[in-house]
C-alpha cells in the first residue's frame, strides 16, 4: 500500500510525536530533517533498525494507515 506522500507531509507536524513512539531510535532531529517524507522515513527505520527495505515500508505503512484519518 503507498499512501499519499502529500498527506504526510501535510500532517507531519501532528504524526511526527506518534513516529518518535513508534521508533524510537530516531532522533527528533532525524524526524524534522524529512520533514513527512515517507521514502526517507522508510529510509530511516530500515537504517536505524537494520530492517529489510520490505519490512521498513510494511511498517511505514501501517503506521500511516493508522494515524492518517
Amino acid at each position: 500500500m503507498n499512501l499519499n506522500t502529500d498527506i504526510l507531509e501535510g500532517k507531519w507536524k501532528q504524526l511526527k510525536g506518534q513516529a518518535q513512539q513508534q521508533w524510537g531510535k530516531l532522533t527528533n532531529d532525524e524526524l524534522d530533517k524529512i520533514s513527512g517524507k515517507r521514502e526517507e522515513l522508510v529510509g530511516l527505520v530500515q537504517e536505524r533498525y537494520g530492517y529489510a527495505r520490505a519490512r521498513a515500508e510494511e511498517e511505514v505503512d501501517d503506521f500511516l494507515t493508522r494515524y492518517n484519518n
